[in-house]
């Protein structure tokens, strides 16, 4: 019995896998941490960022990640610094090579969706993203 259990979660999982390729498509776009597992397995939710990531890839695979602060009017604000990108699929995993003046470093994909985003780096610390909604506040107007 237990021989067939390990078979069945065997099949599970493998149906489960995700194509690398597959998650490229969604990687651009706004990015918040919402949790982040250390490698010895300890977590940190976080309720409010004060910074998002946006991350943009382009049809050749290169691109860019900045830090952004978003603001109540759906504006944000940044400075010029942007790290180099280049995705790469590799032993049938998704890799993000990132290229600054003062470093060089890679992540890999574990999953991406349109809501999430999971990244593993080589300290093998898990971030979770979700994908990032601005907050809007409307001025009210005095009648």
């Amino acid at each position: 019995m237990k021989r067939y259990t390990i078979l069945l979660l065997s099949f599970i999982l493998m149906g489960c896998s995700n194509d690398p390729n597959s998650f490229v498509e969604h990687l651009t776009g706004y990015w918040e941490i919402d949790e982040v597992t250390m490698a010895d397995g300890s977590k940190r939710d976080y309720v409010y960022n004060e910074t998002v990531d946006y991350l943009s890839v382009n049809d050749s695979l290169t691109g860019f990640r900045k830090k952004l602060k978003p603001s109540f009017d759906g504006t944000y604000t940044t400075s010029d610094d942007a790290e180099g990108l280049k995705v790469k699929i590799e032993n049938d995993s998704l890799r993000i090579y990132y290229t600054t003046p003062y470093a060089t470093w890679k992540e890999t994909v574990l999953n991406a969706t349109e809501d999430q985003l999971l990244i593993i780096n080589e300290q093998k610390v898990k971030y979770l993203y979700k994908r990032f909604e601005p907050i809007t506040v409307e001025k009210s107007s005095s009648e």
